[in-house]
Order: structure tokens, then C-alpha cells, then sequence
């Protein structure tokens, strides 16, 4: 309560002095008065702000004629009624506040003149106008009990904090401020239009609706256009999905080139192009010139407040600018008795109204006669015949119908209280004289009808009315901007039900322009933000085997799986294994069949003449075993080919070096046998020992059981299983990813399968060097010398192809044919060289199949015959 009183000592002191300094006149200052038992104040912006040091500017004549001529309908109307305020006339004191909340201020100071000097003229004799100009008297003051207005926010908080503190109810018919509703700081505030919290939960739900994410705000300098922004961008930031990209202020005194300088910053963001504007009607159209000057005219898609509304005024010849623009407004309707009341006023019946005449030259673009306004010859007289709506354009302004449900409802409280206070008399009882502003505050907020336009009135808590709004959209007409209109594209009451079919765009278009500070990324891309601009991204492919999780995050598909073709999820990848049909399975194939074919062609021959001195000398146990594994060798090549499972897993470990194991090491114990004896011999005639058939078998059997044993000794540590490869043929580009089936054996596995038998192999072809300069005639070391020597560069060739393809897309195919190819060729080799000579001449030479004494009777002083005990033949 100290603040309270501070500040009502505050305002006394400021009346005072005020009242001092005007004793009872008025310089140049004017007011219509309409008199009455009840006298309610109007505060109307008849004139517009005036430039160059001058409180007032041109007069506005929609804004502030027709709305303070809908406040003198309204006082008409309801003191003819009977029914209501019975007895009692309601009178009026209707101001004009010049579009400027100082201006106002001083203006309403004079409501509240009469709370604080009583009725009576002053003295004026000490007054004096600037310029020489006559002061005029002023009327006595009159209590004012209620007070209509004002048009402005600014001006409305400006007046309220003065009425406050003198407990006069105010109604305003076009403030929708929200600071206005803290009932804390003005409690005698109310409005019967909705706040622009509303309005800016609206235009939040529109901008979200066009799908628009990034928009530029423009407010007028001031409580209306500060205030709306600041409520559009706290309601966008909860609400979420829609960044600001440039918050802009108009000056209240905007400078030469200011409204270019707006332009210019709007277009630093240039993909923002949808701006919400809350500006005075002055400002939109100065920004709609500016638009047109910068040759953006199309760029701006505009969201105007209700104070653009549905008006004509601020796009007149600016529509091609104003094209696309979706405007706001409380819900309202043409009110045809204000239509019928304002089109029959004319000079005569309207002398209540001083600024009537000056609407009247204005309106009908003449002059009246000693008017005293300036104007060039070619301006005609006014006849005051002239009829509004015959003579000139008319259309209802849009708050008419406002500022009739604020006189109302001033009425009806007054009505409620005059009953509770006043039963059974007809006029103003003494509990109404004077009338209490807090009592009839509460009567206000209480009262509940039906206005003008039929919609209900009422007030909540904060004196706010309900938020019911319709949304317009400029439009061309048969291409012509300039012949097109606003058309009505929606509603809003608490949730916004727009007719996007309705909506319509430059050109005609109707798919709605965008206003993103980034375009949608595409499927299969997440969106990168950009640091402090939650609307802004770039969109980032999710590339590789990475899928888009949602909107932000890729990850990476599981191993087993690989990307769809747009990213947006994960597929199986295909598996794959070298099949039967497959090309690569052709050449291994036909060379195991051809060399097992030939394989058993010599085990054949060689069984059926198993007692010819031929397969005697070959060593016919050996012979057998090394065939053996000759056959082992290309049987291989099917386990390879064979669709992986823990079976031919099995096998494949077990066999893929037991024939090779089998064969070099029967080689190996030939050639070692015969190095032996011939080394032996050189020296002495007693034969080395283990080179009986017997022996020779023992040696070969042991030296293949290491394999035999290591492999078993893998089994029982490592069970064997067929895995599914998907690092394999894990390509750059997934589309050609494939999983491998294929047994558990790496490479090197592989290799080291096989590296005890190229051990062995290595081992005979070193003996077979050392038995390189034993004579032709005896046994087969030279054929088993050179089959050595192109085994070991088959071997040779086959490491670096092997390895070198281990990073080839192509790995399976090619490692498996690589690897049977060699294994075929080798035992090819052994086979073509150690054995075809000789079956042969079994089947085509028999007459060389017979036994022959070859005993050399000549000696060399290199080398002696071996003795009888050392022949190289099998016994018989």
C-alpha cells in the first residue's frame, strides 16, 4: 500500500500543477460532450501521431471517427432503451489522443480533474496559448465513472496508470497487450478484446500449420507491437518447432531510411521469408513501400496481427506486396444499424461531433466554407448535400462493433448496480452519488450478454475476453492484385482450424511457399544441427553400412546385415559359397574328375600286372600309397566345392592335407632310399638298413601319422562348425556385400594344413638334388627329381596368389580355385611324371614289360655297381 499511495501523492501533485497551469481552459484542445446523469469518458485516435514537433497528425478516419461515432450510437441506442438504466441518462466525454500515449496522458488527466477541485470556472486571466492563439473555455469537469478506451496499448497503459489510482474502470476496445492482463498492476483494466497472448497462439498454430520453422518478427516500438513479438517468441519457444532468424524493432520516431534498413536486415536471412508482424497500420505500410522500393515485392510472406487486420488503408496501391499475406482478427461482424446510423449523418444532425467537418472535407475530398483549412483552388466547396455511401466509399471499420460492446457493458454493470443498490428508484440514488470504482469494477467483470454481434461478452479474472478470432488472407482476383481482397481462411478459438485449400499465393499457387531456415533432408539422411539454431541443419547422408536411426542419428547395421537401398533401415545381407554350377567350380571340377579317371586307370593297370618287372620296379607298395594320396589330392576338390557343414568342415581339415601328407612323404621315402644306397655304396658293400618294402611302408605311414595326429589333436580342441563370413565380402558399396559361407578356417589355418606337407615336400626335393647323378638305368630318381622341382613352383606361384586376393570381393571364388587348381596340378604332375611313362608301356609296349639282366660289367672309377644283396627291384 506505501508504493500505492506514493504514487497517488505522485499524480496529485502532477493534477495539480496541471490544473494550475489550465484553470478551466483549454488552448486549442477539443472534446465532444454528450450530457447526462452518468458521464462516461472515450479516449479515440481521431488523428494520426503529427510529425515535426506537432502533437497531431491527419485525421483517421475509419480508426477514429467511425469508432467514437460507434460510441455516441452506442450511448443513443441504450438511452432510449427503457429496459435498461431506467431513469437514467448516460452521458459522454470523448477525447482524442492523437495516436500518442503522451498526448493521451494529458487528455485523460481531465477525467479525473473533478475528483480533485469541485465544480466552477477558474481564472483565467493569467492564461496564454503559444502563437497568440485565443484560449478556449473549458466546460466545468464532469465525474466521470467508467471510462471506453483506448485504441493504442501503449496509450491504454499509459491512461490506465493514472485510473488505477483513482479507482476509474476502464474497457478498452482495441488494446490486446498482454501486459495488460497482470491484474497486479491493472486491476481496473479490462477489454472486450481477447489479449494478444491469444493472438500470438494463433499466429504460432498458423505458422506451424503452413509448416513454416524459421520466420522474422517486426514489432512497432511500444507495449502492442513489443509485447505481441514477446509473446509470439516465448509461444514458438515452448511450443517448439519454430526458430526466430531476426527479431526487429521499429522506432517510434523512425528515422529517414529506417524502414530500408529494416529490409535490408530482414534479407541477411534471406530463407526466413515468413514475418510476423505486430505493427501499427503506419508501419506495415511504410514496410510494405520499403518491400517494393527493394524490388522484393513476393519475397515476404507476411502474418499480420489484428492490427492489419482486414483493412484497406495500410495496402492501398502496395497489394502486389501484400499478396499471400494471412492477417488476424477477433471475431467480429458488421453491425447495420451502425450502417444505418452512420450513413445518414450529415452536418446538420451531427454538430455533437467537432470533428465531424473536418471528416466531411476529408471524406468528400472538398472544402467547407470558412473552415479555415488550407487547401489549393482546385478543391471544390462542400454543398453538405454529399451522403456517406452514395458520395464516397464506406465500409464499417473493423472494432465498431468493440467499442459498442464496451459501452454496453459499462451500461449493464451500471444497470446490475443501480438494482442492487438503488431498488424501486427510477435515477441515481444517493448510494450512487458518487459511483464507487470499486464497486462497480466488480459489477463489470460479472456481467455476462450477448453484444452486438451476438457473440457473448464477458471478462475472466484479469478483465480479458475470450480469444475468438478470424484469419484473412489478401488475395488476387483474376490474376490482379489490385482488384483482390482479403478473404476469410480460417477460425481460432483455443485451436486453429485453417482451409489450406483456400489459402491461395502469388501466381495463383496454391502450395504453400516455404519459410525453412533448412530444407527437409531426404530419406536416409540425419539432420546435422547447427550450434545455437535449433530450425537450422545440414542434412548429412547416413552413407556406408550406416542406416538413419531417426532424424538426428545414423548407426550402423548389424554384421549380419547391410542398408536398404535408401538408408532408412536394414536388410539380410545375401550369402553366398562356391557352388557346383558355379564358373569358378568348372575348371577345379573337370580337373579332379579327369585326374581321378586317370588315378584309377593306373591303379588299375598297375593291379592287374601287379607281378610285371615294371610295377616291381616301381615299388609296388609305395606306388599304391602314393597313388593313394595322388587320388586323395584331387577328391579334395569336392569337399572344397561342397556346401559347408560341420561334416565336410571335418573332412576338409582331416583330408585337405592327408593326400598331399601321404604322397610327399612316399616320395620323400623313395628318394631317401635310393640316395641312401648309392651314398652307401660309394663306400661299402653292406646295404643301409630300413630299405626293405616293409621298412619302407613303416617310414611312409609314420611320417603321414604327425598329420593325422595334429589334425585329430585340432578336432578334439576346435569342434568344427561352418561360419558365416560378412567381413569377407564386405564391400565399399553394401549394394554388393554378400555373407560367405564357409568352414572355420582362416587362412592361415589353411596354409598351416598344408605346411607340413610342403615341409615334406621341400625335404624330397632336396634328396631328389642329391640323387640327381644317379644312372638313368636305375629306379626313378631324375622323373621324381623333376616332378619335385614343378611342384614347388606350382606352390611358389600359388602363396602369392592366394594371399594377394585376400582383399578381393571375389576372395571365395578365387582362393578355393586357386587352392583345388593347385592341389590338382600337383598331383597331376606326380601322376604324369612317375606313372603315365610306365602304364604306357604296360598297355601299348608290353614287349618292354619282361625282366633283363642289367648288370654292367664295366666299372666306373665314379661310382660301383651295388652289390647283388642292393638291387633296387622288388624281390620276387
Amino acid at each position: 500500500m506505501g508504493t500505492e499511495r506514493m504514487a497517488r501523492l505522485f499524480a496529485l501533485l502532477l493534477l495539480a500543477a496541471w490544473c494550475l497551469s489550465q484553470v478551466g481552459v483549454m488552448c486549442g484542445a477539443g472534446s465532444v460532450r454528450v450530457a447526462g446523469s452518468l458521464t462516461l469518458g472515450g479516449l479515440f485516435p481521431v488523428h494520426a501521431r503529427g510529425a515535426a514537433g506537432r502533437a497531431c497528425g491527419a485525421l483517421k478516419k475509419e480508426q477514429g471517427v467511425h469508432r467514437l461515432e460507434a460510441m455516441l450510437y452506442a450511448l443513443d441506442r441504450i438511452n432510449a432503451d427503457p429496459e435498461l438504466l431506467p431513469g437514467v441518462r448516460l452521458g459522454a466525454r470523448l477525447l482524442d489522443t492523437c495516436s500518442r500515449d503522451t498526448y493521451a496522458l494529458e487528455q485523460a488527466l481531465g477525467f479525473v480533474q473533478a475528483l480533485i477541485r469541485g465544480r466552477g470556472d477558474g481564472d483565467e486571466a493569467s492564461v496564454s496559448c503559444p502563437g497568440g492563439v485565443p484560449p478556449l473555455r473549458a466546460a466545468p469537469p464532469e465525474s466521470v465513472v467508467a471510462v471506453v478506451g483506448a485504441s493504442a496499448s501503449s496509450v491504454s497503459i499509459m491512461v490506465a496508470n493514472v485510473l488505477r489510482l483513482f479507482a476509474i474502470p476502464q474497457i478498452s476496445y482495441a488494446s490486446t497487450a498482454p501486459e495488460l492482463s497482470d491484474s497486479t498492476r491493472y486491476n481496473f483494466f479490462s477489454r472486450v478484446v481477447p489479449p494478444d497472448s491469444y493472438q500470438a497462439q494463433a499466429m504460432v498454430d498458423i505458422v506451424r500449420t503452413l509448416g513454416w520453422n524459421y520466420v522474422s518478427t517486426l514489432a512497432s516500438e511500444g507495449n502492442y507491437g513489443e509485447s505481441g513479438v514477446e509473446a509470439f517468441v516465448q509461444i514458438s519457444r515452448e511450443a517448439g518447432g519454430v526458430c526466430i532468424a531476426q527479431s526487429i524493432k521499429i522506432p517510434r520516431e523512425p528515422k529517414p531510411g529506417e524502414f530500408h534498413k529494416v529490409i535490408r536486415r530482414l534479407m541477411e536471412t534471406p530463407s526466413a521469408r515468413g514475418i510476423v508482424i505486430f505493427a501499427n497500420e503506419d508501419d506495415i505500410r511504410r514496410v510494405l513501400e520499403a518491400t517494393h522500393q527493394a524490388n522484393l515485392t513476393g519475397h515476404f510472406l507476411w502474418v499480420g496481427s489484428d492490427s492489419w487486420g482486414s483493412k484497406i488503408s495500410p495496402i492501398l496501391s502496395l497489394e502486389e506486396v501484400a499478396v499471400g499475406a494471412i492477417t488476424i482478427l477477433p471475431k467480429r461482424a458488421s453491425i447495420n444499424g451502425f450502417d444505418q446510423y452512420f450513413t445518414t449523418r450529415s452536418l446538420e444532425n451531427n454538430r455533437r461531433n467537432i470533428w465531424f467537418a473536418e471528416f466531411w472535407e476529408e471524406n468528400f475530398n472538398c472544402k467547407l466554407t470558412g473552415s479555415g483549412s488550407q487547401s489549393d483552388d482546385s478543391t471544390r466547396k462542400c454543398t453538405g448535400e454529399e451522403r456517406i455511401g452514395q458520395d464516397s466509399t464506406y465500409e464499417q471499420e473493423g472494432k465498431v462493433q468493440f467499442v459498442i460492446d464496451a459501452v454496453y457493458a459499462i451500461a449493464h454493470a451500471l444497470h446490475s448496480m443501480h438494482r442492487a443498490l438503488c431498488p424501486g428508484h427510477t435515477g441515481l440514488c444517493s448510494a450512487m452519488e458518487p459511483t464507487d470504482g470499486h464497486t462497480l469494477l466488480q459489477y463489470i467483470r460479472a456481467v455476462r450478454f450477448n453484444g452486438s454481434a451476438g457473440t457473448p461478452v464477458m471478462f475472466n479474472e484479469n478483465g480479458d475476453a475470450p480469444g475468438r478470432y478470424d484469419i484473412f488472407q489478401y488475395q488476387e482476383t483474376n490474376g490482379s492484385a489490385s482488384s483482390g481482397g482479403y478473404q476469410a481462411v480460417g477460425q481460432w478459438a483455443e485451436a486453429l482450424r485453417l482451409d489450406m485449400e483456400a489459402l491461395q499465393w502469388s501466381g495463383d499457387s496454391h502450395e504453400v511457399p516455404p519459410s525453412q531456415c533448412s530444407l527437409p533432408c531426404g530419406p536416409g539422411e540425419r539432420k546435422k544441427m547447427v550450434k545455437g539454431v535449433p530450425c537450422c541443419w545440414h542434412c548429412e547422408a547416413c552413407d556406408g553400412y550406416r542406416f538413419q536411426v531417426d532424424e538426428f542419428e545414423c548407426d550402423a547395421c548389424p554384421e549380419h546385415m547391410r542398408p536398404t537401398l535408401n538408408h532408412t533401415g536394414c536388410r539380410p545381407t545375401p550369402v553366398v559359397r562356391l557352388t557346383w554350377s558355379s564358373p569358378w567350380a568348372a575348371l577345379p571340377l573337370l580337373m579332379a574328375v579327369l585326374g581321378i579317371m586317370a588315378t584309377i586307370t593306373v591303379v588299375a593297370t598297375f593291379m592287374h600286372h601287379n607281378d610285371t618287372p615294371i610295377v616291381r620296379a616301381s615299388g609296388r607298395e609305395l606306388s599304391y600309397v602314393l597313388l593313394t594320396g595322388i587320388f586323395l589330392i584331387y577328391a579334395i576338390t569336392f569337399l572344397m566345392v561342397a556346401e559347408p557343414s560341420a561334416a565336410v568342415c571335418a573332412a576338409r581339415r582331416l583330408f585337405l592335407g592327408l593326400g598331399t601328407t601321404l604322397s610327399y612323404s612316399a616320395l620323400l621315402t623313395k628318394t631317401n632310399r635310393i640316395y641312401r644306397i648309392f651314398e652307401q655304396g660309394k663306400c661299402s658293400v653292406t646295404p643301409p638298413p630300413f630299405i626293405s618294402p616293409t621298412s619302407q611302408l613303416v617310414i611312409t605311414f609314420g611320417l603321414t601319422s604327425l598329420q593325422v595326429v595334429g589334425v585329430i589333436v585340432w578336432l578334439g580342441a576346435q569342434l568344427p562348425h561352418s561360419v558365416i563370413d560378412y567381413e569377407e565380402q564386405r564391400t565399399v558399396d553394401p549394394e554388393q556385400a554378400r555373407g560367405v559361407l564357409k568352414c572355420d578356417m582362416s587362412d592361415l589355418s589353411l596354409i598351416g594344413c598344408l605346411g607340413y606337407s610342403l615341409l615334406l615336400m621341400v625335404t624330397c626335393t632336396v634328396y631328389a638334388i642329391k640323387a640327381r647323378g644317379v644312372p638313368e638305368t636305375f629306379n626313378e630318381a631324375k622323373p621324381i627329381g623333376f616332378t619335385m622341382y614343378t611342384t614347388c613352383i606350382i606352390w611358389l606361384a600359388f602363396i602369392p596368389i592366394f594371399f594377394g586376393t585376400a582383399q578381393s570381393a571375389e576372395k571365395i571364388y578365387i582362393q578355393t580355385t586357386t587352392l583345388t587348381v593347385s592341389l590338382s596340378l600337383s598331383a597331376s604332375v606326380s601322376l604324369g611324371m612317375l606313372y603315365m611313362p610306365k602304364t604306357y608301356v604296360i598297355l601299348f609296349h608290353p614287349e618292354r614289360n619282361v625282366q633283363k639282366r642289367k648288370r654292367s660289367l664295366k666299372t666306373t672309377s665314379t661310382m660301383a655297381p651295388p652289390p647283388k644283396s642292393q638291387n633296387l627291384e622288388d624281390p620276387k
